[in-house]
């Protein structure tokens, strides 16, 4: 597919009052709005009226906060008052169990006649597995291990009803084909799941299967299983390199390059002038609580910070390496690379992190950011872009207004929405109920 006939595809990930890590203290900001359904579902019909493929919700198990939201419960509410845009929710495959996921992701998916998508994650809080039971976060690749064996018995059990099994056969007095309905009996290295699922099979098949890890293990993981990709790269020479590594993978997978599409993301602050959007960024970096922002690095990079100069550097000789991080070793690396590359501060390096975490951001123009986006979509740095507005619902709405009409100015991005689910929006395929094809075929 030439670069004339690829679209973008832009993902809105949705949080209270912003993804800058002071946007709750902003004057304009109102986090009390931040268990209040209305707000996420005002920002969710800002999104679809900029025509972007899908929004999403992040999910956890551990840590304080006044606006998070249990992802299913929050996306059915979000489906009631739209009609095109997907719906993404994090679950991770460390505290759940199979069965659970499939059922809710089945039951979300018809109650948005297709609109539900999965982003896989392996949860990377330590603190996650004192909230389940456990004495341990299980170790970063035994947790990919289960991932990937979790995936395959969610697909199972999707599979476990044909396409045609519901019947509302009145006269005849049936309702579901029983014969259409199959027990999986899976058993394998961590679960062993009966089945057959108790709803029927998702209007997409399967709901689309994202995938955020960026170490080895992920992404091996996402060329096997994911169709889309979030991601984190500071500069578009990382970014080409990650998405160069990620699609090199498919074809062993037996997958093709348009079957993933790769969506860095991207933390913008917009203003009519850069100037104006600088005094926004600075406004902003002025409420950070510096005690909590140093707090968080040492636990990305996995020593204590609190002793050292917040005008120093980095004690990269002190850290522990990538090997020893038991969390997120793709974010740990980022940072740290960051912080070499740029020579910056710790005080700098908390200020470029509260933006969105090691995502890239940018403070300026709406042109300036379409030439920004233009420019890595071009060059095989990403097929689109996770937004995350430093300031919601401003950010987003600055976003849609001004942004999205460049892009489509540019021939980069849909005038309109041209299909009704969400596999439809990012080109991906219905998948076949491969599990019982032969018996479809042979009209048993």
């Amino acid at each position: 597919m030439s670069t004339q006939e690829r679209k973008l595809h832009l993902n809105a990930f949705i949080t209270g009052t912003g993804h800058h890590e002071a946007a709750w203290r902003y004057p304009a900001s109102t986090p009390e709005l931040g268990l209040d359904i209305r707000h996420y579902q005002k920002i969710a019909q800002i999104a679809e009226r900029g025509l972007l493929d899908s929004l999403f919700v992040a999910d956890g198990y551990s840590g304080r906060s006044s606006g998070k939201l249990e992802p299913f419960t929050q996306l059915a509410a979000l489906a009631a008052v739209t009609e095109h845009i997907g719906l993404i929710a994090t679950v991770g495959t460390t505290y759940y169990e199979p069965f659970h996921v499939a059922r809710k992701f089945a039951s979300l998916d018809h109650i948005s006649n297709g609109r539900a998508g999965w982003n896989i994650v392996t949860t990377g809080t330590e603190s996650t597995a004192y909230n389940f039971g456990l004495d341990a976060h299980p170790e970063h690749s035994l947790r990919y291990d289960y991932a990937e064996e979790f995936v395959e018995l969610t697909k199972q059990l999707w599979d476990s009803w044909e396409d045609d099994a519901v019947k509302y056969d009145k006269a005849g007095g049936v309702q579901v084909d029983d014969s259409k309905v199959h027990e999986i009996n899976f058993k394998g290295k961590y679960y062993s799941v009966k089945g057959p699922l108790n709803i029927p099979r998702p209007p997409q098949g399967y709901p689309v299967l994202v995938q955020a890890g960026s170490s080895e293990k992920g992404k091996e993981l996402a060329a096997r299983t994911a169709e889309v990709v979030f991601t984190a790269q500071q500069t578009l020479e990382e970014a080409q390199a990650f998405y160069s590594d990620v699609k090199s993978r498919l074809a062993k997978y037996g997958r093709t390059p348009d079957q993933l599409h790769i969506l860095p993301g991207l933390s913008p602050i917009i203003a009519d002038t850069e100037a104006e959007a600088r005094e926004i960024e600075e406004e902003l970096n002025g409420f950070i609580n510096l005690d909590s922002a140093v707090k968080r690095l040492s636990e990305r990079v996995g020593i204590d910070l609190s002793s050292y100069p917040l005008d120093g550097p980095l004690p990269i000789d002190e850290l522990p390496g990538v090997d020893a991080i038991n969390g997120r070793k793709g974010r740990y690396q980022l940072v740290v690379d960051l912080a070499v590359r740029e020579n910056l501060t710790i005080l700098e390096l908390t200020h470029r992190l509260a933006g969105a975490r090691g995502h890239i951001t940018f403070t300026g123009t709406p042109i300036q950011l379409a030439d920004l986006i233009e420019r890595w979509f071009k060059n095989e740095g990403a097929d689109g872009f996770n937004i995350m507005p430093q300031l919601y619902p401003s950010g987003l709405e600055a976003f849609v207004d001004k942004v999205v009409p460049e892009l489509q100015n540019r021939g980069l991005f849909r005038t309109a929405y041209e299909g009704k689910t969400l596999r439809d929006h990012y080109g991906l395929a219905r998948p076949a109920n491969t599990r019982y094809r032969q018996s479809i075929e042979a009209g048993n």
